[in-house]
């Protein structure tokens, strides 16, 4: 590693080493941590408000660090990039948390139903501490995925442990050390280590498990935790599309695509993995699209602001994909020229005509700046295409057609909708984020967060006034008669 201020803090410990360390202390940490959410089950309002802070506070006093590790662990990322996608998102989040804390913790009234409450009974609802959390975050928004949720899941009052990837040794590592002096590890701490470190970790009896990451893997960490009866958030990804509707304005649409799709080089769970557009304006399409890409990115791949795949297998992969697809017929377009002196893990964006057959590009996530490009009569059949395939985490229309609208609203199962723009909904801490069927379960961010990682406990308080014990009690009677005739009816 080499300069700046990272290496003050730390050096990488080899991956052995880190995920021997890992086994060895997993089991004490978690002990410590449910031992500690025993002997402190309701955090107070400022125990929290606390924990939020320090976290904000890291993100903040750490920025140039972090910012290098992130760069480290891709090969290249800019420190704007990593600002602005891996550190104001966390650092939004947890300040909404703790502007609306006291709020959330309110009890909430609920009605009481007759005649069972009779005179003067209650209920209500109150939020309580699951206890300890287990977070499983990806690689590819290494501080976003793994600290975002923290709002939440603090505001909720929860003690957490964190298994960041082994894909980004640098920010992980540099997570532990930072975590480490800032939160007593009763409260808040990280585990860094191999796939093996992954596996034991969501086979832990947390009380509640937040897994990011592939449905491959998803399935293999719901596995785990049911065995200890472990209830799991799941935010996975899956093959969002993109449809171009009535009204669309292309140009629009090809800068908010390309941005979306070569942010970070496209790994990004929520990216446009395919778009649909009618074939008559197709061709003006991708003429724009094209004309995106260079206005964004002026240096092709050279350009400080395009970002690396995370590993050189990953490159491959991505350009496996474009082998198959050219093979099947389809036209592949690259969008850079790609220099022969590039980084292995520079992937030029493309986008992909597909003809009849798509391939493995249409039947995995595509998780790269690749963006395959179909052709339809309509939108109806736009519609029936989405809706035949599993459920995705995010759908994007553009267009100004209010009955489109409101048809793509209603008929087609997402985790979130974004009308006329393209993954915002992700950064919006009011609106919850989730997915759906084979894109995840369960969501968080804001109130829904705070809800998400608490108990809600039902409270009655029975009326001191009349017991309603004297009516429903047996032995029955008249009374009860009477009781049952002016309740059961229509």
């Amino acid at each position: 590693m080499k300069g700046g201020r990272l290496n003050t803090i730390l050096s990488i410990p080899t991956r052995q080493e880190r995920s021997d360390a890992a086994l060895s202390s997993m089991q004490e940490l978690f002990a410590l941590q449910r031992a500690a959410s025993r002997s402190e089950p309701y955090p107070s309002q400022s125990v929290r408000r606390d924990r939020i802070t320090r976290l904000i506070d890291l993100l903040f006093s750490h920025q140039t660090e972090l910012c290098e590790a992130v760069a480290v662990d891709f090969g290249r990322r800019s420190a704007d990039n990593t600002k602005l996608f891996d550190i104001l998102p966390p650092i939004n989040a947890l300040k909404y948390a703790r502007e609306h804390l006291a709020a959330w913790m309110r009890p909430e009234r609920r009605r009481s139903n007759f005649p069972y409450n009779l005179i003067g009974g209650k209920s209500r609802i109150d939020y309580v501490p699951l206890g300890v959390i287990g977070n499983i975050s990806p690689w590819n928004f290494p501080l976003t995925l793994a600290l975002s949720p923290m709002g939440g899941m603090f505001a909720a009052g929860n003690r957490v442990m964190l298994k960041p990837s082994e894909l980004t040794p640098a920010t992980s590592e540099l997570l532990r050390v930072l975590i480490a002096k800032h939160f007593d590890p009763s409260e808040f701490t990280v585990i860094v280590g191999n796939s093996e470190v992954a596996a034991q970790f969501a086979s832990l009896p947390f009380d509640h498990l937040l897994f990011t990451g592939s449905t491959k893997v998803g399935r293999l960490v719901a596995q785990s935790a049911a065995r200890n009866l472990v209830p799991v958030t799941l935010e996975l990804g899956g093959k969002s599309p993109v449809l171009v509707g009535t009204g669309a304005k292309l140009r629009e649409v090809a800068t908010k695509v390309m941005f979306a799709k070569t942010t970070n080089a496209g790994q990004i769970c929520i990216a446009p993995d395919y778009l649909l557009v009618t074939r008559d304006r197709a061709d003006d399409l991708l003429v724009e699209l094209r004309q995106a890409a260079k206005a964004l990115y002026p240096g092709g791949l050279a350009s400080n602001d395009y970002v690396n795949v995370i590993s050189v297998a990953h490159a491959a992969r991505l350009r496996a994909h474009l082998v198959d697809a050219e093979a099947r017929g389809n036209a592949v377009i690259p969008l850079f020229e790609s220099p022969s002196s590039a980084d292995p893990r520079a992937v030029t964006p493309h986008l992909v005509v597909i003809g009849k057959e798509g391939g493995s590009l249409m039947e995995e996530e595509i998780f790269g700046p690749i963006l395959p490009v179909i052709g339809v009569d309509s939108m109806a059949e736009a519609m029936r295409y989405v809706a035949s395939r599993p459920r995705p985490l995010a759908l994007y229309y553009f267009g100004e057609h209010d009955g489109e609208i409101t048809q793509v609203s209603q008929q087609l199962a997402c985790g979130g909708l974004v009308i006329n723009d393209l993954m915002t909904h992700f950064l919006q801490d009011d609106l919850p984020f989730g997915g759906v069927g084979e894109s995840g379960s369960g969501s968080y961010h804001g109130r829904e967060g705070f809800q998400h990682f608490s108990h809600a406990k039902s409270v009655f308080t029975q009326s001191k006034w009349f017991d309603v014990g004297r009516l429903i009690h047996p032995p029955f009677g008249k009374r009860t008669a009477r009781l049952l005739k002016m309740q059961i009816k229509r």
